[in-house]
C-alpha cells in the first residue's frame, strides 16, 4: 500500500481510480477518507459545503468497508448527499431551521442502493431551503463572494474542492445542472424517475429528479448507475464516432451574456474540427411559454407539498419559500391541469424533435456564477429538459474572468447512455482544469 504521507493528493484521484485502487489493496478506505477529510478540513472554511459532517462516522463507515473487504464498484468510497435525502446516522434539515437537528429512522432508497454497491455516505452537502432558490451557507469554490449556484449547492462545490469524488444532488428545474456550471464539475441529471426519490423531500413530484456530480463523465456514470434502476443507466461508456448534435444556441426566454455564447460557439467549433456533425436548432415556437408551463407545475405541486407545513411555520420560512408557495395556491386546479397536459403532448414533440441527434448542445447557465450570495442563479436555461423529464448534463468548458463556464447536453427520455458516450466524447475534446 502506498505511504499516508503522499495522502495529499489522494483527493485529486477520481472515483473510478480510488475505488480501483482499494479493490486491489494500494489503498484502504481508512487511509483514502482521512485524506479526503484532512482536504476538507483545510478548504471547508470559505466554502462551507457541508451542512453535517462527522469525521468519526465517516472512519467507521471506512473501517467498515475495509473489514468487509468490499468489492462493489463504489467499494470503500464515501459519498456527498444533499440534504433532503433522508440518512439513517445524519440529521436531514432540508436547509431550513424548522427541521434543525431532525434526522430520520431510515435510509432513501438511493442511499440503500449506494451501500449495496459498496459506498457509504461522508455526510450531508449543503442545500437551498427546501431545494427551492432561497441559498444556504455554500459560496462558490472558485470565487467566494459569488454564488455555487442551487439548490445542490453544497454537492457540487464539495466535489469541485476535492473533498468527495462524487455528490449526490438533485433537480426540479435547474438544481444539478446550473450549480455544476457555476462549481466547473460535470452534473448529470438522468431521465426523470431513473433513480427513485423515495425517501427524498419532494416539492415538485412530477419534476423532481435525482442525479449526480463528479470530475468526469465516466464518474458520473459510474455513480448514478449505482443508484439508477437496473438497464436505465449504464457505467459503460460507448465509442461514439461522431456523433449527432443539434445546436440550440438560444431560449426564448433566457438571455445568455457574451462570454457564454463565446465559449459555446469555441467549443462547437472544437467539436465540429474533430469529426462532430453538427445541426443548428431553435426552440419550436409553440414552446415559447415552455417556462411558464413548468413554473406552473412546480409551485401549484410545491404548495400541496408544503402548504401544511406553511400554514404552522410561515414565520420560519424565508420570504422566498413563502412567495413560490402563495403563488403556487393562487393557481386554480384548471390552470394547473392545463400545465400538466401540455407538458404530456410536449414530450412525445421533443422527442420526435431530438430523435435524430445524438444530443442537443445548449447553455446550462446565463453566464457565470453571479456575485451575489442572496441567490442561486437563473434556472432559465435548464427549464425545457427539467419540464420534459429528458436526461441533462453540464461539462465545464472555460474560464471567463476566474470563473467557470459550462456546456449543457441533453437527449431524449431513456437515452441516458447515449447522452453520456456523446459527453464523454466532447469532454475528452474540451479540456478543463478544475479545482482538485
Amino acid at each position: 500500500m502506498r505511504s499516508v504521507a503522499v495522502s495529499e493528493a489522494f483527493h485529486r484521484l477520481s472515483l473510478a481510480a480510488a475505488a480501483k485502487a482499494i479493490r486491489a489493496g494500494e489503498l484502504t478506505s481508512e487511509v483514502y477518507t482521512r485524506a479526503l477529510l484532512e482536504r476538507i478540513a483545510a478548504t471547508e472554511h470559505d466554502v462551507e459545503a457541508w451542512a453535517n459532517l462527522d469525521p468519526e462516522l465517516a472512519l467507521r463507515a471506512a473501517r467498515m468497508s475495509d473489514a468487509e473487504a468490499r468489492i462493489g464498484p463504489l467499494a470503500g468510497i464515501g459519498i456527498g448527499v444533499k440534504d433532503i435525502v433522508a440518512t439513517k446516522g445524519y440529521p436531514t434539515e432540508f436547509g431550513s431551521p424548522i427541521y434543525a437537528g431532525a434526522s430520520a429512522p431510515y435510509d432513501a432508497e438511493c442511499i440503500t442502493r449506494l451501500e449495496r454497491a459498496g459506498g457509504f455516505v461522508l455526510g450531508k452537502t449543503v442545500t437551498a431551503e427546501f431545494s427551492f432558490l432561497h441559498p444556504g451557507k455554500t459560496r462558490n469554490p472558485w470565487r467566494s463572494s459569488h454564488t455555487p449556484g442551487g439548490s445542490s449547492s453544497g454537492s457540487a462545490a464539495a466535489v469541485a474542492l476535492g473533498h468527495v469524488p462524487a455528490a449526490i444532488g438533485e433537480q426540479t428545474n435547474g438544481s444539478i445542472i446550473r450549480p455544476a456550471a457555476f462549481c466547473g464539475v460535470v452534473g448529470f441529471k438522468p431521465t426523470r424517475d431513473a433513480i427513485p426519490t423515495d425517501g427524498v423531500h419532494a416539492f415538485s413530484p412530477t419534476l423532481d429528479t435525482l442525479g449526480v456530480f463528479a470530475r468526469s463523465v465516466a464518474d458520473c456514470a459510474r455513480l448514478a448507475a449505482c443508484l439508477a434502476d437496473d438497464g436505465r443507466v449504464s457505467d459503460e461508456l460507448s465509442a461514439v464516432a461522431k456523433p449527432r448534435l443539434a445546436f440550440l444556441d438560444a431560449f426564448p426566454w433566457a438571455t445568455l451574456d457574451t462570454e457564454q455564447q463565446r465559449a459555446l460557439r469555441a467549443a462547437v467549433a472544437t467539436l465540429e474540427e474533430a469529426g462532430a456533425v453538427v445541426t443548428p436548432v431553435t426552440v419550436p415556437e409553440a414552446w415559447r411559454e415552455a417556462h411558464l408551463t413548468l413554473r406552473t407545475i412546480m409551485l401549484h405541486e410545491g404548495a400541496n407539498e408544503l402548504g401544511e407545513l406553511q400554514s404552522r411555520e410561515r414565520s420560519r420560512m424565508s420570504a422566498k419559500v413563502n412567495a413560490a408557495l402563495d403563488e403556487g395556491r393562487a393557481i386554480i386546479e384548471e390552470t394547473y391541469r392545463s400545465a400538466l397536459a401540455r407538458r404530456e403532448v410536449m414530450i412525445p414533440e421533443g422527442t420526435e424533435w431530438l430523435a435524430p441527434f445524438d444530443a442537443v448542445l445548449c447553455a446550462p447557465a446565463c453566464g457565470t456564477a453571479p456575485a451575489d450570495l442572496t441567490q442561486t442563479g437563473d434556472p432559465a436555461c435548464c427549464s425545457l429538459w427539467s419540464l420534459l423529464g429528458f436526461p441533462a448534463l453540464s461539462l465545464p468548458i472555460a474560464l471567463a474572468g476566474g470563473l467557470p463556464l459550462g456546456m449543457q447536453l441533453a437527449s431524449i427520455a431513456g437515452s441516458d447512455d447515449r447522452l453520456l458516450s456523446a459527453a464523454h466524447w466532447c469532454e475528452m475534446r474540451l479540456p478543463f482544469e478544475g479545482l482538485a
